[in-house]
């Protein structure tokens, strides 16, 4: 035999031995890693397959490319050998031989110890050495058994290589899906700038386009006058007065935003905002501190109360039987922790709402702007003091007016008119003036409660505030009114010029 064919036998074991191939038949053991048998594919005809399937005994059973029955299970009659040496099956042989009808397979080959026995000792003198056998001796004796060829070398070669690419094509796909799922799982602006449903939803901004408006309009401020937490502990005369210089952050700014608004607006928790921004919650906790901070300084400077000649040039027509209202006026709770403290605990209890409250006073232009917010205040004060203590008398002007629910009985402290719906007193009933007057008001003040909705649509003020977010409620809710502003359109889209 020449060289190149024994390397040849040699590669075609090598396939052989590093293929795999298995029985599918239940209880047997075969394999083409160390048996002699020759392995088959199912048929292609549908009725001899069904033969198959039921031979084997194998329930809910779909054969695939890879899938074998070995020659051990046909009838010797059922097998032929073709001109190139290979095992075929006959056309409708059917496996027969099992182990569930009495058939045995043979016994393996046996071990080297029983095929070749130690000589026996003698104490005659030492043989002559052997001579050395050639290279092409030795490869023949190592290839020279009963697996070396199967009946099925050639088929299950070109089958494997076929398998081989199949596999490797599949897994190209699987590799490019888990990138894709890892791309989705990264938590940013570029995950949702293609849906401005989902804009609304985590930032409250009308569309994708008025939130790049508004970050532009504040992104200047964030690269240079931004102090972060970290730099104030550090450094406690650091103000946004200053240029800063900031280091490697583990988000853009523009997704540190983002992550503020879902806070605010989505009202998410810490850790849920560090596992879909793969960030640490304190990294969290710091960014919703610098941020607070930053847009309330930011946005706190810009000029909220318009001036009066700005008020009346943008008045709606339904104003016209009122036109020297100045702000429409209301007040509004959210629900807060019960404190510990007696003397707190009956401070901020607000009757109204049977809980623990804090609470604040909205003013909007009659064009459906926010042009005046309070502080918060306890639970229990009146209207008429959050009014006094905010500071709003101070802003108006004897020629203005203000228009305000029944609840704000504050004629004695305005210096200015005041609109307000009739009370009926000591009277039977109301005169045809005041009951005209009254439907006039409560058909414009709605406006008001309208725009304070929009206020609460943030979700962080859906749930009670804690205890330890106190210290730093006034100016998310401040900023919550400011953002409003920005973020939606006219309350009536009759009024979209006028905005």
């Amino acid at each position: 035999m020449s060289v190149f064919k024994v390397k040849e036998r040699k590669t075609t074991f090598l396939k052989v031995r590093t293929s795999g191939l298995y029985c599918c038949v239940p209880h047997c053991s075969n394999s083409s890693r160390y048996t002699n048998v020759s392995f088959h594919i199912f048929p292609n005809d549908v009725s001899l397959r069904a033969q198959w399937l039921a031979k084997i005994r194998r329930e809910h059973f779909t054969p695939v490319n890879c899938t074998r029955v070995c020659s051990r299970h046909f009838l010797p009659t059922d097998l032929v050998i073709s001109p190139k040496g290979l095992r075929l099956l006959k056309k409708g042989a059917v496996p027969v031989l099992f182990a569930w009808n009495g058939y045995t397979q043979p016994k393996s080959r046996l071990s080297v110890w029983e095929r070749r026995p130690p000589p026996p000792q003698t104490d005659s003198p030492p043989a002559d050495p052997q001579p050395v056998p050639e290279e092409d001796d030795v490869i023949d004796n190592m290839i020279d058994h009963d697996y070396c060829v199967t009946a099925a070398t050639g088929a299950m070669a070109s089958e494997l290589l076929d398998d081989v690419e199949t596999l490797q094509r599949r897994i190209r796909e699987l590799e490019a899906q888990t990138e894709k799922l890892h791309l989705q799982s990264r938590f940013g602006l570029q995950r949702i700038a293609g849906s401005d449903h989902q804009i609304r939803f985590f930032t409250r901004f009308a569309s994708y386009r008025h939130f790049q408006y508004f970050w532009r309009l504040i992104e200047p401020a964030v690269t240079t006058k931004m102090v972060r937490i970290t730099s104030v502990r550090s450094n406690p005369g650091a103000s946004s007065d200053t240029t800063v210089h900031h280091t490697q952050t583990k988000l853009p700014p523009i997704d540190e935003f983002l992550l503020f608004l879902m806070y605010l607006s989505v009202g998410l928790y810490p850790q849920d905002l560090a596992e879909r921004f793969g960030i640490h919650r304190t990294t969290v906790s710091r960014i919703i501190a610098t941020w607070t901070n930053f847009l309330y300084e930011l946005l706190g400077k810009k000029r909220l109360w318009l001036p009066q000649e700005v008020v009346q040039a943008n008045l709606p027509p339904e104003f016209a039987a009122f036109p020297d209202t100045q702000v429409v006026l209301d007040c509004t709770e959210i629900y807060c922790q019960t404190p510990s403290d007696l003397l707190l605990q009956s401070e901020v209890y607000s009757t109204y709402k049977s809980h623990s409250t804090l609470k604040a006073m909205i003013g909007i232009a009659p064009h459906g702007a926010i042009t005046f917010i309070s502080a918060l205040y306890a639970g229990l004060t009146s209207d008429r003091e959050i009014f006094k203590q905010s500071g709003i008398a101070h802003l108006l002007k004897p020629d203005m007016a203000i228009m305000v629910d029944k609840g704000f009985l504050v004629d004695n402290v305005a210096p200015c008119k005041v609109y307000r719906p009739a009370f009926l007193s000591k009277k039977s009933q109301m005169s045809a003036t005041d009951v005209l007057q009254t439907q006039s008001i409560a058909r414009l003040r709605i406006h008001v409660e309208r725009c304070i909705r929009r206020v609460k649509e943030n979700k962080l003020f859906d749930r009670v505030i804690p205890v330890s977010v106190c210290g730093n409620i006034d100016s998310l809710f401040s900023l919550a009114c400011m953002l409003v502003n920005y973020q939606h359109g006219p309350l009536v889209k009759a009024w979209a010029a006028l905005n």
